[in-house]
């Protein structure tokens, strides 16, 4: 464990009796409220210091509503110090008034609108291209979530907007389950030349079999990531409460812990803290 407080910068906090999440119907585990009260006691024992809320794909048109929660939230929880929404950057120009709206809220940092269940190519059309580049405008973020398959489109939306500072979520989601290093491998290797991008180690377990993997299947796999964006732009991340389906918070932070133990203090620093706080301006 690290002997020293970090920060969490992947964490989803909702409750469904205030908001709608419908594909959660299909992940009975996590249908119920997870609220900050949860994810301390089921993080106690880490000493964490901040955290981001990463957007859960609540329903169409409830983005907004999520950011009130969270923010509201925020007053019960001080550690929560960033806030990454939804939005629907799909809408192209016409999204600039939710953009402005967002803008508003003072935990506002970063928007994520999910790739990964969409079909090919969808991250390339004009209108969510043009919808990305927007988020410059207002200093936002933006967060990649996408499977590995998705690796050479998003490569390419990184490349058309250069204004705008990406992160990969889940380092791409590998096909861990099935023992896949390839193309994953080297397409993570060529994102991470834009010099814009950067990663979060989070994740990385609910791509393994939730019940069988071990610590030797998935330690190749983060040490990948933090070979192609070194130290200075990879990020510690829980995804609590979707973590909780592979394993509990401190075997993720162990597991972390122990595949950069061979590290420097300065660079655990950066993975496990200041990175985080640089990226999100926290």
């Amino acid at each position: 464990m690290p002997d020293f407080p970090i920060i969490d910068a992947h964490v989803h906090i909702y409750d469904t009796r205030r908001l709608s999440y419908p594909w959660m119907k299909h992940v009975p585990a996590l249908d119920r409220p997870h609220l900050p009260k949860d994810y301390d006691r089921l993080t106690r024992g880490v000493n964490i210091e901040a955290m981001v809320f990463v957007e859960v794909d609540v329903a169409p048109d409830a983005h907004l509503a999520e950011v009130e929660f969270v923010q509201q939230q925020s007053r019960v929880e001080p550690r929560l110090r960033a806030i990454v929404a939804s939005m629907p950057l799909e809408k192209g120009a016409a999204v600039e008034p939710d953009l402005a709206a967002y803008s508003h809220f003072p935990l506002a940092r970063g928007v994520r609108r999910l790739i990964q269940q969409q079909e090919p190519g969808w991250a390339l059309r004009d209108d969510y291209v043009a919808g990305v580049k927007l988020l410059a405008k207002f200093g936002f973020t933006f967060d990649l979530c996408l499977f590995h398959p998705q690796l050479g489109e998003v490569t390419e939306l990184v490349r058309r907007c250069p204004e705008v500072g990406f992160v990969i979520d889940h380092i791409a989601k590998p096909g861990i389950r099935a023992g896949l290093r390839e193309p994953w491998a080297s397409e993570l290797r060529t994102i991470a030349r834009q010099s814009n991008v950067w990663c979060k180690i989070s994740g990385v377990v609910t791509e393994a079999d939730h019940a069988t993997w071990t610590e030797a299947e998935v330690a190749p796999y983060i040490e990948h990531a933090i070979d192609c964006f070194g130290f200075n732009r990879v990020m510690f991340g829980g995804d609590w409460p979707v973590s909780e389906l592979a394993t509990s918070y401190p075997r993720w932070v162990r597991l972390v812990d122990a595949v950069t133990a061979s590290a420097s203090l300065s660079e655990r620093r950066k993975l496990f803290h200041d990175n985080a706080i640089a990226f999100y301006r926290l």
